[in-house]
């Protein structure tokens, strides 16, 4: 699971805020991973931008209500692009690019599951 460590303080999300991650790689070493917001469209959008090893990433979120049998749903769609930055880059999304993708989904997944489990809980009281 990640770790956010912000760097902006306890202001709103917008253009320019950032933090830090820390994620478990698959061969169980560390990695820290830095996002910044690109925009916002409250509560509809989220644009992040990720530098990588020579790869630049932007991670696209979108909400939109669903309704199902009388209830609504937010439908939430991922959409991640990534952007050689360097010619290393090239070689690796060539190479490594249908992996990248299998491990960037099973990140969002578990991402999406603990905002789930979250928003599952009942509020703690103060």
């Amino acid at each position: 699971m990640a770790t956010p460590e912000p760097r902006c303080g306890p202001t709103r999300l917008g253009p320019g805020t950032s933090w830090r991650e820390t994620r478990i790689r698959p061969d169980g070493g560390m990695r820290a991973e830095e996002f910044v917001v690109l925009s916002v469209e409250p509560p509809r959008r989220l644009v992040l931008g990720s530098p990588g090893d020579g790869v630049d990433y932007r991670i696209i979120w979108t909400l939109r209500d669903v309704r199902r049998r009388r209830r609504r749903y937010a439908a939430v769609t991922v959409a991640v692009t990534a952007q050689p930055a360097a010619p290393s880059g090239r070689a690796v999304a060539l190479l490594l690019g249908g992996l990248a993708a299998q491990a960037v989904e099973k990140v969002l997944r578990q991402d999406l599951a603990a905002l789930a489990a979250a928003v599952d809980r009942p509020a703690e009281a103060a």
